[in-house]
């Protein structure tokens, strides 16, 4: 593996454990929100042990988020140095703003919440836990906002003078239709996420009979709220569906292993086996339409299959040739209008003439062939882009199920009624997070070869190192995040097994005071 592939393999590795905090830490947010306004509204001491328990859990979670967040954004300066100051202008804006506004309001907030209880009012002490929520959310949206730009570069331009990318309508950025539905749909995943945990811990309890009291009620805004987080997961991946469809055709087509452009409206492969070898999708199961519809949000627009792409990539690839040519001769010659002109009307196909860089140093004199080897380049990994779309999607679909049965078992109080339903609800405890984990592989492996869509190849961004460099601390991450994984494992089932009691230091309302409140 060169020093490309292991940038690549590195920050797939630092992203894929540090989303393994981060959804925890968002859907519990919110889920500390509600019940402590149930608590401020009921004045029910109950609520406020859920609050602390519950808290106690996303102090552990939000600690360990924090420190495998952190040594992420150093790996755009020290792996992807090029990268960083070919986009720097454009990308670095929103991680500041992230690191200034959301970080810091919710790092201050979560100590008061913490440490408030007993030092402000019920009123002033819901605020902060609020305010909790509101930066953690705030933290993801700058996030996505930068990594929606990298699928769908708008409000931006490049400038020969500079050779940089540079801002041109920050608003276009900020309000980037890529960006947005990617926000909804992940804080959709987290609070299905946060909810999932509730679940699966409350029906823990309920199996052991221990804090029966509050495991019901735990399970109940989980339910509630779970269900309402699963049902925008699904309408916002279907929003994510139709953006895709617009601005990233080819990982559309590699999702639905669409070699051919079918006559439109476009069926969707429901399930299917596809060859990279054959170019061809086998014992394939259609619903027809569906594609069509999701992609095109119309009866008669095609869906383009992966062949037609390729070709559509050959012609972006000559022109972007002319501009490169262009390019070049500008560095010698500044004042000459007519490259001037000749570069502006090709440069958008720029980044498709840069991806014969890895094939040959001297962009100008590909050959056909190798033009057709970087058009060939475009191409995804289409099985791996095919399945973890299919099991994302059936995760989704059982959530929803799974909420809506906890939803009718609370609205008529069977909590303890349906022994396999909290057996199904504490066995369905990692399904989220493979299914984060899996959304994000779609979205980021989909991408590529581009680390910004159309416009820079992944191959051109990476730091002038060695590949032993990379691989020693790829070796040393992957050894600090597995640490930091196995203590957070360690202390959430820890203070999940000692309870509200153990956790809290102090006994909780017992039966007969809950019926005399």
């Amino acid at each position: 593996m060169d020093v490309v592939d292991l940038s690549r393999l590195q920050f797939a590795v630092t992203a894929l454990y540090h989303f393994l905090f981060v959804p925890l830490t968002l859907g519990l947010a919110v889920l500390l929100g509600i019940m402590e306004t149930v608590y401020v509204a009921t004045g029910r001491a109950i609520w406020r042990d859920l609050v602390k328990f519950w808290g106690v859990l996303f102090g552990i979670n939000f600690a360990m988020g924090v420190a495998t967040g952190i040594t992420m954004e150093f790996q755009f300066g020290t792996n992807w140095a090029y990268y960083s100051h070919y986009v720097g202008d454009i990308f670095g804006a929103p991680l500041a703003i992230e690191g200034m506004m959301a970080f810091f309001l919710e790092a201050t907030f979560v100590g008061l919440f913490f440490f408030g209880w007993n030092r402000m009012g019920k009123y002033a002490h819901l605020f902060c836990t609020w305010m909790v929520a509101l930066g953690t959310n705030l933290s993801a949206i700058w996030i996505l906002i930068a990594n929606g730009w990298m699928q769908y570069p708008v409000g931006s331009t490049f400038n020969a003078e500079t050779m940089r990318m540079e801002v041109t309508n920050f608003a276009d950025v900020v309000f980037n239709p890529v960006a947005q539905a990617k926000f909804v749909h992940t804080i959709s995943a987290g609070y299905v996420t946060g909810s999932i945990f509730v679940l699966a811990v409350s029906a823990y309890y309920l199996l052991r009979r221990r804090h029966v009291e509050l495991a019901k009620r735990s399970l109940t805004v989980a339910a509630c709220f779970g269900l309402i987080a699963s049902l925008g997961a699904v309408v916002m991946g279907d929003e994510s569906g139709y953006s895709m469809g617009k601005h990233q055709k080819m990982k559309v087509a590699a999702i639905e292993a669409e070699w051919d452009t079918q006559k439109a409206p476009a069926s969707f492969t429901l399930i299917g086996l596809p060859s990279v070898k054959d170019r061809a999708t086998h014992y394939k199961i259609e619903i027809p339409y569906m594609l069509g519809i999701i992609a095109t949000r119309s009866l008669d627009q095609q869906v383009t299959g992966i062949n037609d792409l390729e070709q559509q990539a050959k012609l972006r690839i000559k022109s972007g040739m002319i501009a490169y040519q262009a390019l070049e001769k500008l560095k010698a010659d500044r004042g000459n209008t007519a490259l001037k002109a000749t570069l502006d009307a090709h440069v958008a196909d720029l980044g498709y003439a840069l991806l014969l860089k890895r094939i040959r140093p001297d962009v100008a004199n590909a050959t056909p062939a190798e033009i057709a080897a970087a058009a060939a380049s475009t191409i995804p990994n289409v099985p791996v882009l095919f399945w973890a779309f299919r099991i994302m999607v059936g995760l989704g679909f059982f959530f929803i199920l799974l909420f809506g049965f906890s939803y009718w078992v609370t609205l008529n109080k069977q909590h303890e009624s349906y022994r396999w339903y909290l057996w199904v609800a504490l066995f369905s405890l990692p399904l989220p997070w493979i299914s984060s984990e899996l959304g994000w592989t779609v979205a980021e492996y989909g991408r590529q070869p581009w680390v910004i869509e159309g416009v820079l190849p992944t191959a051109l961004g990476a730091s002038s190192t060695t590949a032993g460099n990379v691989l020693f601390s790829l070796i040393g991450f992957f050894l600090f995040y597995s640490t930091l994984l196995v203590a957070d494992l360690y202390l959430l089932a820890k203070y999940i097994r000692l309870g509200p009691e153990g956790a809290l230091g102090h006994r909780v309302a017992a039966p007969a005071q809950l019926a005399a409140e």
